[in-house]
Formats: C-alpha cells, sequence, structure tokens
C-alpha cells in the first residue's frame, strides 16, 4: 500500500532520481523555463519551491542549504544574484506548469516549467492613460456654427449663411 507516500518514484532509484531532480532545478535556475514531462515537472515543483523560499533570506546559511541542494556554485550565484530580486514579493508559486500535448516518440504528456516572474508574456505592460474628468451630465454640443452679433452682443446659433 502506498498509504502517506506522495513522492513520485518517477521509476528511478533513490541516487537517481536526487540527480534528475538536482540536474532540472539547475536547468530550470539557468534557463529560466524548460520542456520536460508532466511528471517530473510536478517532481521538480516540490522540489525546487522550498529552495526558492529559501533563498529569499540572503544569510550563509541559508546560502550553504541552497548549495547542498545544487552543489554546483554556479545556479546558487545565479539565484542570489538575479532570481531573489524578482521573488522577492512573491509569498509561493514561484513555478508555472503549461501542459503542451503528447510527445511524438513515445506519446508522454510534456509540460513546459517556467518561473513565473520571468514570463513576458503573461505580464501585461503596463499603460498610462491620461484620463480626463467626465462628469455625469452631457453636454449639448451643436453643428451649426456660432454666429456673435458684435452690436447686443447676442450669441445667433442658426445656421449662419455664407457671405453674410
Amino acid at each position: 500500500m502506498r498509504h502517506r507516500n506522495k513522492l513520485n518514484q518517477l521509476g528511478r532509484p533513490v541516487g537517481h532520481r536526487k540527480a534528475l531532480l538536482r540536474n532540472l532545478a539547475k536547468s530550470l535556475i539557468m534557463h529560466k523555463r524548460m520542456v520536460t514531462t508532466v511528471a517530473k515537472a510536478k517532481v521538480l515543483r516540490q522540489f525546487i519551491e522550498p529552495i526558492l523560499s529559501r533563498a529569499k533570506q540572503d544569510t550563509t546559511h541559508s546560502r550553504r542549504m541552497v548549495f547542498s541542494s545544487f552543489q554546483d556554485k554556479e545556479p546558487v550565484k545565479e539565484l542570489f544574484n538575479h532570481i531573489v530580486e524578482k521573488i522577492a514579493q512573491r509569498p509561493g508559486g514561484y513555478t508555472r506548469i503549461i501542459k503542451l500535448g503528447p510527445r511524438a516518440g513515445d506519446c508522454a504528456a510534456m509540460a513546459m516549467v517556467e518561473l513565473v516572474d520571468y514570463n513576458t508574456l503573461y505580464v501585461k505592460a503596463k499603460k498610462e492613460e491620461k484620463r480626463t474628468k467626465t462628469t455625469r451630465r452631457s453636454k449639448k454640443k451643436s453643428n451649426l456654427p456660432v454666429a456673435v452679433d458684435t452690436d447686443t452682443q447676442e450669441i445667433n446659433t442658426e445656421k449662419v449663411e455664407e457671405g453674410v
């Protein structure tokens, strides 16, 4: 029985599975987006979300803990120098999984895993709109030209004939 065993084994022994997740996480950190199977993407999300949460605190201890997950300096530098700036205000949910469809060779379900803050397609550009002040009452606009009588200073809104 599989009671309380939430981790997908991915059909691999423990050492192979850890190495696979470590390499997938390194690729995601370095490239910000990657394509893999849906099963691997879901397990990768469980693996990398706590690492990204820990990286939000830039201390020596958190750097060492993140390094123990990656065993490589380059993704740790990338994570603490560039990625943390973008995810600092986000309370969680740092990755997005987008299902792509079946792979041509073996019909495996494929998905794209990406860091949420690095996708420019879903981020709406901020438009600065100049809004004019609107009122509830409508102003009457007439298409008739306005003629002013200079002797009495009255406005005549009737149609003005040309040449008069």
